[in-house]
């Protein structure tokens, strides 16, 4: 008994305590946001939370409730062994559920749009609509083993494992990867969407303060991916222009033999700057063929439409000759990209390879 009573007070005056300090240490990221989408993901969470908790705290009362009432010795009139049926009881059990789940489907099928990554934002947050004459920041991503290349084709500059941004600006990724399913999670900024080999996904969201947090790859890669994570920086306009203007004067070239230098397996890759990017490059790494002599899949698809075509359509089924066409509709040939590039180039509906569907953007988002 002796023993029993210290350990309870050993419990009671230093174990909880520390566990209690330990914990107020925790940042739950999710649910302390900094961008517009993250804190409308983080909104959806909790009222999702709330009309849960509309079943689950009366089912908690009512065990405790009639675990009370009809214990053993208490009561005993108040047992009918003949109770089969009632209508109130009925009422109940079936009509809050079916009103949840009529809710939780009503939220889903708005917040499914709202959210949608490849949907363009049409404000910079609560209250503040965005202006007619904006204009988005594009950075094009591509998850590495184990590393994240983030290029800013505007600006003509690349990082590795560092991303800034500057507050209240739209933003627009355009993520791919080199040989892996992989997944860009930022949880203060937008959640996470995925990044596939030979495939473009889509995520537009808007940072909202200022200050440094944290992004990691969101699926497990191979022994490197747990160091896969990279530093975000929040700063005001005049802060990214010098910022970008840093990067700029320091840091060598990305050139495409730099590049497939750099594709190499690699773990705990620091913070890497490069001052100037070859044209081209990102829609080369979606279509495959950043080495040389290889061929774009944006021209192997362009020859297969048009041998399909002049064959009449006999060496591919329909609805597949069909989605062909629809993905190849405006591929340009890779070797245009060596001709400088416009603004028009940074349209990325246009890169030349298959765009990832929405509807896994929307699977990976909250």
């Amino acid at each position: 008994m002796r023993q029993k009573t210290f350990t309870n007070r050993y419990f009671r005056w230093f174990v909880a305590p520390l566990a209690l300090a330990l914990l107020s240490g925790c940042n739950m990221v999710v649910m302390n946001p900094t961008g517009d989408i993250a804190l409308q993901e983080r909104n959806l969470i909790l009222v999702a939370l709330g009309m849960m908790l509309i079943v689950v705290i009366p089912v908690l009362t009512l065990i405790v409730v009639f675990a009370l009432r009809y214990r053993k010795g208490r009561a005993p009139g108040r047992y009918d062994p003949n109770f089969t049926h009632s209508t109130k009881i009925e009422l109940v059990v079936w009509s809050i559920p079916l009103l949840i789940i009529a809710s939780l489907g009503v939220v889903t099928w708005i917040t499914s749009h709202t959210l949608d990554p490849f949907r363009p934002l049409d404000r910079v947050s609560a209250g503040k609509p965005l202006a007619r004459d904006h204009k988005s920041l594009d950075i094009q991503v591509v998850a590495m083993d184990w590393k994240w290349l983030f290029i800013y084709p505007e600006q003509g500059i690349a990082t590795v494992n560092e991303l800034a941004l500057p507050v209240d600006v739209p933003v627009r990724f355009s993520i791919t990867s080199t040989s892996q399913f992989n997944t860009l999670s930022i949880p203060t900024l937008a959640g996470m969407i995925y990044a596939m080999p030979g495939m473009k996904s889509m995520l537009h969201a808007v940072l909202n303060e200022p200050g440094d947090s944290w992004g990691y790859s969101g699926n497990y890669t191979g022994r490197g991916y747990s160091d896969m994570r990279f530093q975000m920086h929040g700063l005001d306009q005049a802060g990214f222009d010098q910022w970008a203007a840093g990067v700029k004067a320091a840091g060598e070239a990305l050139s495409r033999d730099r590049y497939v230098a750099l594709d190499q397996p690699s773990e705990k890759v620091p913070v890497m700057h490069f001052s100037a990017v070859d044209k081209g490059l990102f829609d080369r790494v979606v279509n495959r063929c950043v080495v040389a002599g290889t061929e774009c899949i944006a021209d192997i698809m362009r020859k297969d439409r048009a041998l399909d075509s002049d064959n009449g359509g006999m060496f591919a089924p329909p609805a597949m000759n069909h989605a062909s066409m629809t993905m190849s509709e405006s591929m340009p040939s890779m070797a245009e990209n060596a001709a400088p590039e416009t603004p028009a180039a940074h349209d990325h509906t246009n890169t030349g390879a298959p765009t990832a569907p929405e509807q896994q953007g929307n699977h990976a988002r909250p």
